[in-house]
């Protein structure tokens, strides 16, 4: 039994199949040593003048082109009829380009997206309610990591029917903080506490000046706008910061901050609750 295994194996094993193999190993690795340099090269040079979206789309159409070629020039060495394979290649091309249509706008699609470069791979990007920063932007979808670490995979056809809000697209950026005091406060007083934090606050800008803006007159108390610019990178601090040093001063100051009360009722044949207020002269208020 072992004889006749020796017997098939020397059969198959050649001299002139040890050549093929040879020849193909020999391909392989010589062709994807080549790839990696020029995929190296490339990198290094468009790295100045281009942005990483563009670097990675080069890579990723030389990468698919070496590994055709390698693949064509094995296939060559195996005595392969070429022309019977892209003949059905063809025929089943034909035949996934009509199932594939959606694939085909995705397509179309993100060429229309880099083009129009409205983000690039490293920015933060709102989509209907998911966000997170771009990791690749390809012809078929553009690939994004949310906030919690989610990976999000995104079509380019959906990208380009729906509003997409480029969070980082500027340097800076402004934080708007909407705030409620009463209406028994001096606005002038609010007004000059508010500017007076943010002038302290070291991640908030003087360029462009902050915003301040009486909104309107609420149910619950006057209501105000405060806009500071910061650069982008520092959002959460600066918000942290803001909202802790706004709070602080409005206690320290006895600025009142209003909030909606309920009243509660035991049910429809109940009566209502009695409430006590308790100081120089108690009385109950039904």
């Amino acid at each position: 039994m072992f004889e006749e295994i020796l017997s098939g194996i020397e059969k198959i094993i050649t001299p002139a199949n040890m050549i093929v193999v040879l020849k193909i190993a020999a391909i392989i690795v010589i062709g994807l040593l080549f790839l990696r340099l020029i995929l190296f090269y490339v990198k290094r040079t468009m790295k100045k003048r281009f942005s990483q979206q563009s670097i990675m789309i080069v890579r990723k159409l030389l990468s698919y082109t070496a590994l055709f070629i390698i693949l064509i020039l094995i296939l060559k060495q195996l005595n392969v009829k070429l022309a019977a394979i892209l003949g059905a290649a063809g025929i089943a091309g034909i035949a996934i380009g009509f199932a594939s249509q959606t694939s085909l706008s995705n397509i179309i699609s993100g060429v229309f997206l880099i083009s129009e470069k409205a983000f690039t791979v490293g920015d933060i990007i709102k989509v209907d309610g998911i966000s997170g920063i771009i990791l690749s932007v390809d012809l078929l979808s553009v690939k994004i990591r949310t906030f919690d670490n989610q990976y999000v995979r995104i079509p380019n056809e959906k990208l380009i029917n729906t509003e997409v809000v480029n969070v980082t697209k500027f340097p800076i950026r402004r934080l708007d903080i909407n705030l409620t005091i009463a209406y028994k406060e001096d606005l002038s007083r609010v007004r000059e506490l508010l500017l007076e934090i943010t002038e302290k606050n070291p991640h908030c800008l003087d360029n462009p000046e902050p915003l301040f803006v009486i909104k309107e007159f609420g149910d619950h108390g006057v209501e105000l706008l405060l806009g500071v610019w910061f650069f982008k990178t520092d959002y959460l601090v600066t918000k942290n910061t803001m909202m802790q040093e706004i709070k602080e001063h409005f206690d320290r100051e006895g600025i009142e901050i209003p909030f909606p009360h309920l009243s509660l009722y035991a049910g429809s044949i109940s009566d209502p609750l009695k409430i006590q207020m308790i100081g120089n002269k108690p009385e109950n208020l039904h």
